[in-house]
């Protein structure tokens, strides 16, 4: 039972991982990403249009890291180069995206809701071999698809890059003194702004997970506030790999937990907000925690 639920858990912190990724490099550049979860939308929408066009999960999901980091232009072009708010563009995109998709849903399909299409296939899932036989652990890293295992080495990766190489004390020096870094020759702005589209293509794998992880559809707004929770993840972990891996494996873990207690006869209404709720306590508990330093410094 237990390797059952951290198995579904694995599947459902992927997309929030993937995406928080995107806003800790961000974070790391000093540039303020709360675009995420238009971003994941637009991925997610992408690569189920590209899917029924092309026949393929493996191009649609090049589809959408491609789109999603153009339809990150703006933040990275606004944002970086130009000095723009941030936050005020991040929302804009949100809203523009929540929009874009509900219209692109019903110009180009002619539905509305829900986009279901017999060519539109789920990523395939492969089973690791020389883990397999061993108790409990084979059941819960065996059997899940590709992005799965691409968010654990990006984990990894972004973390080696991050912490043990020259560029990533460069990026981590323009995000906290940027003043400091161009007077060291780095060009900030472009630094952010590669960032940046580099982050909006994160986002298409997360959103390409969704559509295609565990269902092959698209729904209207099915990123459902994901995006948010990545957010949150990207600020208990503070900006580090690891702690926001371990952030969204308690989300995810909610998530399971909840819709395990869905099928035991729950209200979907309440296993539902499970991890939302989970995301609030964690802000009331960021809240608290700067409060209390702010307190100790008096």
């Amino acid at each position: 039972m237990i390797d059952m639920l951290l198995s579904q858990v694995l599947d459902l912190m992927t997309p929030v991982l993937l995406a928080a990724m995107a806003g800790a490099l961000c974070e790391r550049a000093g540039v303020f990403n709360i675009a995420l979860e238009g971003k994941m939308l637009v991925g997610a929408f992408v690569t189920v249009a590209a899917s029924t066009a092309l026949g393929s999960p493996v191009l649609a999901v090049l589809a959408a890291v491609v789109c999603t980091a153009i339809f990150a232009l703006p933040l990275a072009l606004g944002g970086a180069r130009f000095g723009g708010d941030p936050i005020v563009i991040g929302i804009g995109l949100n809203l523009l995206a929540s929009g874009l998709t509900t219209y692109l849903l019903s110009a180009l399909f002619g539905v509305t809701g829900t986009l279901v299409d017999p060519a539109v296939t789920a990523l395939p899932r492969f089973g690791l071999e020389a883990l397999g036989d061993v108790p409990v652990l084979g059941a819960i890293v065996s059997g899940h698809n590709a992005l799965v295992y691409l968010s654990w080495l990006l984990v990894v990766a972004i973390n080696i890059y991050l912490f043990r190489t020259r560029w990533g004390l460069r990026l981590r020096g323009i995000g906290e003194v940027p003043s400091a870094a161009a007077a060291m020759g780095a060009n900030v702005s472009r630094y952010q702004t590669a960032v940046v589209v580099l982050a909006g293509g994160l986002c298409g794998l997360a959103g390409a997970v969704l559509a295609l992880g565990s269902v092959a559809l698209f729904a209207e707004n099915m990123t459902a506030g994901r995006g948010w929770i990545a957010v949150v993840a990207v600020m208990l972990g503070r900006a580090h790999p690891f702690g926001i891996a371990l952030a969204c494996f308690g989300f995810g873990l909610a998530d399971a937990v909840g819709l395990r207690l869905q099928g035991q006869g729950l209200p979907n209404q309440i296993t539902d907000i499970a991890p939302y709720a989970i995301t609030l306590l964690a802000m009331i508990g960021l809240g608290l925690r700067g409060a209390t330093k702010k307190m100790r410094h008096v």
